[in-house]
């Protein structure tokens, strides 16, 4: 287990950290757990920056799944797959720095909490 783990990004739904020994990438995002090496995690986020989400959507538009931008995985039966909104999250996820991130303001949008009002 790596225990000197440095938080590269984070999002609202998830969070990219480095372990500064062994140099191990470690992607949480929803319920996805992920280590990639370097050279793993560079392929990783090319291919998820470079993803035509219009033609996914279009070549399953008419299955009855919801989530239809599939990412493959290298094992042969697991696919994992997003809806749009997941993986511009998970783009930004890959993208952008701590320090970004801490600059930012919160929206209403970014607060996970349902107010019901009486």
């Amino acid at each position: 287990m790596c225990h000197n783990v440095k938080t590269l990004s984070k999002v609202k739904c998830g969070e990219l950290s480095l372990c500064c020994q062994c140099s191990i990438y470690h992607l949480e995002f929803n319920n996805i757990y992920l280590e990639f090496n370097s050279n793993a995690f560079e392929q990783f986020k090319t291919y998820v920056l470079d993803i035509d989400m219009d033609y996914w959507e279009c070549k399953y538009a008419s299955s009855r799944i919801k989530r239809k931008i599939p990412i493959p995985s290298m094992q042969q039966n697991l696919v994992l797959v997003f809806i749009r909104e997941e993986i511009r999250e998970l783009q930004r996820l890959l993208s952008t720095s701590v320090t970004e991130v801490f600059n930012l303001y919160l929206n209403s949008n970014d607060i996970d909490y349902k107010l019901i009002l009486n």
